[in-house]
């Protein structure tokens, strides 16, 4: 089964060629037809990947769970090309929150442990069936440095009530398992995407004496906002 679909007005970046994403038997690619359009595809090698039979009658089943597949992908793209959040819901994530007179920390930006818990959620962005608390577990103990049985499943519990009174996640009904909400597809997105791309390399070429580094616009910029405090302080007779 192979659902295609031609999204207007979004063309994300990929090869002519496509640029496939793999579950299990299972395919999505997308690519330039003709070079006018985006097509997604999504191909279903074996129903059994998503729990749906063989047989004839289940293709309308077939259908839906493509075109679900296609409609996530294009979603996930769009939050990816502008994941920008408001200022009111960037400041709510830096406070804390009471849940039945419970206090849920923040999710305060740069922190290391919260950088990696978003990190840990993007690698189940896709999985129809959400993830459960072992399978976020493992990938975000990798993402600290430590093994998997170093971080009980109670701390991982606690992260994840934190997440879900923050409104990041949300359980699957009558399951133990887990998926991103739309604010927390956009937060994960910007906070790993402005603190890798951004804050970090910015930081590392302010205090610098790396001739390569030193050239870079930015820190030509900074030098130059920095003489200007120092040359206000001496004009005003203040130390700086």
């Amino acid at each position: 089964m192979s659902p295609g679909g031609r999204p207007g007005g979004f063309v994300p970046e990929c090869s002519p060629k496509g640029s496939p994403l793999d579950y299990k038997r299972s395919r999505i690619k997308q690519y330039h037809k003709e070079s006018q359009a985006l097509r997604t595809e999504t191909t279903i090698n074996d129903t059994r990947d998503f729990g749906i039979g063989r047989l004839l009658h289940n293709l309308p089943a077939l259908r839906r769970m493509g075109f679900a597949a296609n409609r996530r992908l294009l979603e996930v793209e769009r939050v990816s090309h502008d994941c920008a959040l408001g200022e009111e819901a960037f400041q709510d994530l830096q406070h804390p929150r009471q849940r039945a007179g419970q206090r849920v920390p923040a999710l305060r930006f740069a922190d290391p442990q919260v950088q990696a818990l978003l990190h840990a959620l993007l690698m189940f962005v896709f999985l129809p069936q959400g993830f459960t608390n072992k399978e976020l577990r493992q990938v975000f103990a990798v993402l600290l440095g430590k093994h998997s049985g170093e971080i009980m499943p109670g701390c991982m519990s606690y992260e994840l009530c934190r997440l879900r009174v923050h409104g990041l996640i949300e359980r699957i009904p009558k399951s133990h398992r887990y998926r991103l909400t739309s604010l927390g597809l956009r937060t994960a997105m910007f906070y790993t995407r402005v603190y890798s791309r951004v804050l970090r390399p910015g930081l590392a070429i302010l205090p610098t004496h790396d001739e390569k580094a030193s050239a870079a616009p930015l820190h030509r910029t900074f030098q130059a906002a920095e003489k200007a405090v120092h040359s206000w302080c001496d004009n005003a007779k203040i130390a700086a």
